[in-house]
C-alpha cells in the first residue's frame, strides 16, 4: 500500500489515508452560516476519497472574520447549521474537521472577487479590528486598535466556545490559526507585535496568547481528539517570523497536547517575497517533524500523486494538505490512488466506473 494511502491514528482516530483537504475560504457565507454551498464543496471532496475534509477559517466571532462572506461559529444557530456537512462528510468515511480562526487586522475586508481589500468605514458590512498593535497590514489598510488584556481574555474565551460549538456541530478534529498574518500570528511575528507589555517583545511574551488560545480549546475539546495548529512557519521578512522561533512555538504547542503542526508560511504583510514553487514549503514541516517530534502536515503546491506519495516516503511529513489541486479536481485521491497502485473503496454509487 502506498504511503498517501495508508492510515493514519491521531488519539482515538483512524483516517484512513493522507490526503486531506485543506481549508479553503469560500467567500459564501450569510452572517457566517454555511449554506448548500459549503455542504456541496465539502461534501464533493468526501466522496472523493480524502481522508479528512477541514472546513474554512471559521470565525469565532463576527469581527474575527476576514470578510463578510466567511463562515462563523459564534451561535448555536451557526453549529445547527454545519450538522448537515459533517453528517455527510463523515458518512463516507471522512473525517470532518474545522479551523477556527480570527482575522485581526486583515478582516473587514471586501470579497476577493470584488478586490479583497480593507472595507470603507461607510460600507454597511464594515466593522472595526483588532491586532496586536496599531499597525495597518499594508497601504490603504486602516490602523487597528491594539488589544487590551480583557479583549486578549475575551478572544481566548471566543476560541473556546467556538471549540464546544463544533464539537456539538459534528466536528472531530478542531484546528486552531495562526497563520497567514491573521491575528494569533499578528502577535507570534515582531513585523506587527510592537507591544511593550507582556505580550510583546520577547518570543516567550509573543507566544503567551496563542498558546492561551491552545490551551483553552486543547481543554475545550475531547481528550480523545485530535487537536491541530496551523502556522506560519516564516514571514519570509528579514527580521520577522522564521523558522527557529516556529521550532520554539512547535515545542510549546506539542506539550499543551497539540497533534499536529500544518505547516504553511507566508500571510503577514503583502510585500513579502515568497519563492513559491512546487514543494517550496516541504522543507518546514520536514523540520519541524523531525526536531520536535510532533506530527506534521505539508501544504503548499502539491499537485502530484508521486510527488506526495514521495513527501510521506521520505519523512518529510505525516499528511499531505492539498488546496487548489483539490479546487480543480475534487476526486483527486481516487485518481491519486490508480496511479500508485492502490486498490481503494469508491462510494457505491460510483462503483460502475471505476477503472
Amino acid at each position: 500500500m502506498p504511503h498517501l494511502f495508508s492510515p493514519l491514528r491521531i488519539r482515538s482516530l483512524d483516517i484512513k489515508n493522507r490526503a486531506w483537504v485543506s481549508p479553503m475560504c469560500q467567500y459564501s457565507a450569510k452572517d457566517g452560516l454555511p449554506n448548500d454551498w459549503h455542504l456541496v464543496h465539502l461534501g464533493s471532496r468526501a466522496v472523493g476519497g480524502a481522508g479528512l475534509v477541514m472546513a474554512e477559517a471559521t470565525g469565532v466571532a463576527p469581527a474575527g472574520r476576514i470578510s463578510p462572506g466567511d463562515l462563523g461559529l459564534w451561535s448555536d444557530a451557526h453549529a445547527q447549521a454545519f450538522k448537515p456537512i459533517t453528517a455527510f462528510i463523515r458518512a463516507q468515511g471522512a473525517i470532518a474537521a474545522i479551523q477556527l480562526a480570527h482575522a485581526g487586522r486583515k478582516g473587514s475586508a471586501d470579497l476577493p472577487w470584488k478586490g479583497g481589500q480593507a472595507l470603507p468605514p461607510s460600507d454597511p458590512d464594515h466593522w472595526p479590528t483588532l491586532s496586536s498593535s496599531a499597525v495597518p497590514f499594508g497601504p490603504g489598510w486602516p490602523a487597528p486598535r491594539e488589544m487590551t488584556a480583557q479583549d486578549i481574555a475575551d478572544t481566548v474565551a471566543q476560541f473556546e466556545t467556538a471549540a464546544r460549538r463544533a464539537l456539538d456541530a459534528g466536528f472531530q478534529v478542531a484546528e486552531i490559526h495562526m497563520a497567514h498574518g491573521y491575528l494569533l500570528h499578528q502577535f507570534l511575528s515582531p513585523l506587527s507585535n510592537k507591544r511593550t507589555d507582556g505580550y510583546g517583545g520577547m518570543l516567550e511574551n509573543r507566544m503567551k496568547f496563542p498558546l492561551a488560545v491552545a490551551r483553552a480549546v486543547r481543554a475545550a475539546w475531547p481528550g480523545d481528539l485530535p487537536v491541530f495548529v496551523r502556522i506560519s512557519a516564516t514571514d519570509w521578512v528579514e527580521g520577522g517570523w522564521d523558522i527557529d522561533q516556529s521550532l520554539r512555538l512547535a515545542g510549546e504547542l506539542k506539550k499543551t497536547g497539540i497533534d499536529l503542526i500544518d505547516c504553511s508560511t507566508g500571510g503577514l504583510v503583502p510585500d513579502a517575497k515568497i519563492p513559491a514553487a512546487p514543494g517550496f514549503q516541504v522543507p518546514f514541516a520536514e523540520k519541524i517533524r523531525a526536531e520536535t517530534g510532533i506530527a506534521t502536515g505539508a501544504v503548499g503546491l502539491i499537485t502530484q500523486a508521486k510527488q506526495a506519495e514521495e513527501i510521506l516516503a521520505q519523512g518529510k511529513a505525516d499528511a499531505v494538505f492539498l488546496a487548489r489541486e483539490l479546487l480543480r479536481d475534487p476526486y483527486w485521491p481516487l485518481h491519486a490512488a490508480r496511479e500508485l497502485g492502490a486498490d481503494i473503496a469508491w462510494p457505491k454509487q460510483y462503483e460502475r466506473a471505476k477503472p
